[in-house]
């Protein structure tokens, strides 16, 4: 058995390694080219090529070449997959474009850490094989959804978002198809060298995502769709929380409604009243009211301050969140991740000299964190599962809001990241949470991009970016639960620790023997 085990995990012939500093360059620049994967790109085929390159260079190397290679890979893919940062440091944040870009650098090095103890454990205490290289990447992606509260972005199953191996996704979640995805990309690799074995399991994966097509999980209900108009109001960053324009983002939002009351359902975007609750009472009480009388339920991003909670515990609690009222519907939910340097500053009085446009903006002044346990809001009978913009980035807290629930609502403001590949990067990441769900998911968004999405995770409609608009579009009740909606990322998790202990346990005795003699 341990001869077959040992087979089918691998063993390195003895070649003549390239100089390092060839496979270093190789590594960043593949790294480089992954975010052209995704939105708005699409080139799905850099998601195989990119860790297929990667894969083909730690060849051999040692376990602390296999970190320094890992770390180029992540200083590549982050230095360039999120550079939309930069728009939001250097105009948004006042700070010149020199000292933006090194932020974005010193970003980029803190996680490609990530990518460099990943390639350091793989060289360093498993075979050189696809069913080692690819859990061990499934379970750093994984880590990135919580390690310092998470930046769950660059996913490699994003990149097949709407292209066959995201069949996979009501499964197993978006990580069940970055499995698939980097399995593929060593298989090609290994193929290349002309092990034809791995034509054999790259031809399974690809039967299981067409049989995996063919599987249903929900089903709309009986129930007619509600009609939805999502409001997008175009309100310049720049001008969102300053005083002077508050009344004018208010009338902004006020008539692009006046001809929606009637339609069932009515959503303003993130923060689209730029004021706490107790200082708008008025403005609040008269479009409930107006939402009453035209049978429209209607909700609304709103900061929300906690009056009665801030005394309890002898601090202001506010919050980034979203409420429902207007015809039989009500609910708040309250954000649960807050974004570092985007809602919330860490350390912000030794960090004030870094971003000082942003000290003076209401939503960076302390917003404190939801419950895990909301109840989802209530719209004419039917359950509305919410996210706040970040938050769909999450998978499985997106999944644990979705659970009993009929339809998902996200709001947003990307008017921070206006140009960038950022919106639409975020856009892609709300379709799949529609498929791994199985949920219609609407997206009402200030600058864009606005949406309706199937529970395919298909855009349906979509509105023009930094325009003010109107999109109208039906909303069908769900029912049922998918495979991953009902157990989480626990399959493919434990699927991959498990390779990762066959892998140790039937790992070629040369392993040992190599890596003791280049430590």
């Amino acid at each position: 058995m341990r001869a077959y085990f040992e087979q089918l995990l691998g063993n390195s012939r003895q070649q003549k390694q390239l100089p390092f500093i060839f496979p270093f360059l190789i590594s960043l620049c593949s790294g480089a080219i992954f975010s052209l994967a995704l939105a708005p790109y699409y080139y799905w085929w850099i998601a195989i090529l990119s860790p297929a390159l990667l894969y083909a260079v730690l060849h051999r190397r040692s376990a602390k070449q296999a970190f320094m290679l890992g770390w180029a890979y992540g200083l590549g893919l982050w230095f360039v997959g999120a550079f939309w940062l930069y728009t939001s440091i250097h105009v948004y944040g006042d700070t010149n474009a020199i000292l933006s870009v090194l932020m974005i650098a010193i970003m980029a090095l803190v996680m490609g850490l990530f990518t460099a103890i990943q390639t350091w454990f793989y060289r360093r205490f498993f075979p050189e094989t696809p069913l080692t290289f690819a859990p061990i990447w499934i379970v750093f992606e994984w880590a990135k959804t919580w390690v310092f509260t998470g930046f769950p972005w660059l996913f490699a199953g994003y990149a097949f978002t709407e292209r066959f191996l995201d069949h996979y996704a009501p499964l197993f979640g978006v990580f069940g198809v970055s499995f698939v995805v980097i399995t593929l990309a060593c298989a090609l690799v290994e193929i290349i060298k002309g092990r034809i074995f791995w034509l054999i399991p790259s031809g399974l994966l690809l039967l299981g995502a067409w049989g995996a097509s063919h599987l249903q999980f929900v089903q709309p209900k009986k129930a007619p769709p509600l009609s939805v108009s999502l409001i997008q109001g175009n309100i310049p960053q720049d001008l969102k929380w300053l005083t002077e324009y508050q009344f004018k983002t208010l009338m902004i939002y006020a008539n692009l409604t006046r001809s929606e009351w009637g339609r069932d359902l009515i959503v303003w975007p993130e923060s689209s009243i730029p004021m706490f609750q107790t200082d708008i009472q008025p403005f609040l009480d008269a479009m409930n009211q107006q939402a009453k009388n035209r049978g429209s339920a209607w909700v609304t991003g709103i900061p929300y301050w906690d009056v009665t909670g801030s005394r309890e515990v002898g601090t202001p609690l506010y919050y980034n969140s979203i409420m429902a009222s207007g015809d039989n519907s009500q609910g708040l939910y309250k954000k649960q991740r807050l974004v570092p340097f985007g809602e919330y500053i860490p350390l912000s009085g030794l960090l004030s000299w870094v971003l000082p446009a942003l000290q003076n903006d209401p939503s960076m002044s302390g917003f404190s964190q939801g419950s895990n346990n909301q109840k989802p809001l209530m719209i004419k009978g039917h359950r509305l599962a919410a996210a706040i913009c970040y938050e769909v980035a999450y998978p499985n807290l997106t999944r644990r809001n979705a659970e009993n629930s009929d339809f998902l609502v996200t709001v947003s403001n990307d008017a921070w990241f206006t140009g960038t590949a950022g919106p639409m990067q975020h856009l892609q990441m709300v379709q799949m949470r529609a498929k791994e769900n199985g949920r219609w998911f609407i997206r009402a968004t200030n600058t864009g991009v606005t949406a309706f999405i199937d529970s395919q995770g298909h855009i349906v409609k979509q509105a023009p970016i930094d325009k003010e608009a109107v999109l109208r579009g039906d909303l069908p009740a769900m029912q049922g639960e998918t495979l991953y909606t009902r157990l989480s990322d626990w399959p493919i998790l434990l699927f991959s620790v498990l390779l990762l202990i066959l892998g140790w346990i039937y790992r070629p005795r040369q392993v040992d023997v190599s890596f003791k003699s280049r430590r």
